[in-house]
């Protein structure tokens, strides 16, 4: 058989990023980029971030790193020389604090024109917040997403990290510098990327701004199709204290699911009258509190009821379909997500666990054209360490 790029090369092979070490988006963007073949070098703190370590080392995976002073003479010009042959730098610093260490987008492009530079916050680069410091929970309390998520009557629901951090945050980032190394690519020209979490977050809401647009999603929340409103897109409790999930949103799974659970006709006829939701809820509950997880997993896995267990991290490492798969794998002792997405039915790349700040500093000094003596030098002035 003809071998292909595929079976040589991941997709971002060639593709070099250097990455100023933050926390919780700017990590997650380096991963996703160095999941797919990019070289991402990450300039650590001597010593390390304190802020970046517990779930941090996952998100650090299959980086090299070297340990630079950047108050010290000299270090932020060793953070520019290694951009002179790089596609990207991922700045995880409030607004203007990149540019106060000498490592800003003109300082740094002025050694590489094409380079794209990519800004991780919260509050963006810009507006009345910009200086304001925050987390995930305050990003998405300011668009709106908090708001939407929880149940009728209760509070908003914090969802984890997940909606400012990653998926607002980090995820759009790559996207951006995906975009943009592109762009550099046929332009010669490199480009800012102001990556707000407020934005992505935003964007993450793009359905349900259209919904409210429409008159079709008011401000209450637990009261919508998606938001647990609607019984049959809702987790219910089992008999042995486990927990189900279930989305019978379209006719054909609702019709197998009604089925499948013999329930009542009202109940199977009045599906999308949502006066009737709350009653309903008590019916579906009482079908599944009758039995134990196991028992509905036997009952409704591999039927069109879109039913699935609800799983703890350490179950779903465990569940045949995610073992299939390989959608967790094991890398130095941790179990972790496996790079997606896939090229081709399989990830593109094998995770390599996190390297201690400064353990390639040598090594990437002289890759980056430094030679032995300059790279003592800088060593022995306290300017970048080697561990």
């Amino acid at each position: 058989m003809e071998r292909t790029l595929m079976d040589v090369a991941a997709p971002l092979a060639g593709v070099r990023i250097i990455e100023m070490a933050g926390i919780g988006p700017g990590p997650f963007a380096g991963m996703m980029l160095a999941d797919l073949g990019a070289d991402v070098v990450t300039v650590d703190r001597p010593g390390g971030n304190p802020w970046a370590e517990g779930g941090h080392d996952v998100m650090f995976r299959s980086r090299q790193s070297i340990a630079v002073d950047l108050k010290a003479p000299g270090g932020a010009s060793v953070v520019r020389e290694l951009c002179r042959n790089a596609d990207g730098l991922i700045d995880t610093y409030r607004p203007g604090v990149a540019e106060r260490l000498g490592i800003g987008p003109d300082e740094c492009r002025e050694v590489n024109p094409a380079l794209v530079y990519g800004r991780m916050t919260g509050w963006g680069q810009d507006g009345p917040l910009a200086q304001m410091p925050g987390h995930d929970i305050n990003y998405i309390a300011l668009t709106g997403a908090l708001h939407a998520i929880g149940r009728k009557g209760g509070p908003p629901t914090p969802p984890l990290n997940l909606i400012g951090d990653f998926g607002g945050g980090g995820m759009l980032l790559a996207v951006g510098m995906l975009a943009g190394i592109l762009s550099a690519r046929t332009t010669g020209v490199g480009r800012v990327i102001d990556a707000a979490m407020i934005d992505g977050a935003s964007a993450l809401m793009a359905m349900f701004h259209a919904l409210r647009g429409s008159g079709d999603f008011s401000e209450d929340r637990g009261t919508h199709m998606l938001d647990t409103g609607a019984f049959f897109y809702d987790v219910y409790q089992t008999s042995d204290g486990q927990w189900v999930s279930i989305g019978a949103i379209e006719g054909q799974f609702w019709t197998e699911l009604c089925d499948v659970l013999q329930l009542p006709d009202d109940v199977r006829q009045n599906q999308l009258d949502s006066s009737r939701w709350d009653e309903f809820r008590t019916v579906l509950a009482d079908r599944v509190s009758a039995r134990t997880r196991a028992e509905l997993d036997a009952l409704l896995l591999g039927r069109n009821t879109c039913y699935a267990p609800v799983l703890t991290m350490r179950e779903a490492a465990e569940h045949p379909h995610n073992v299939a798969r390989g959608t967790l794998i094991e890398v130095d002792g941790v179990v972790q997500a496996a790079p997606a997405p896939r090229f081709e039915g399989k990830p593109p790349t094998a995770p390599r666990p996190q390297r201690s700040p400064g353990a390639d500093t040598r090594a990437i000094l002289a890759g980056a054209g430094f030679d032995a003596a300059a790279i003592d030098s800088l060593i022995d002035a306290g300017t970048v360490v080697q561990t």
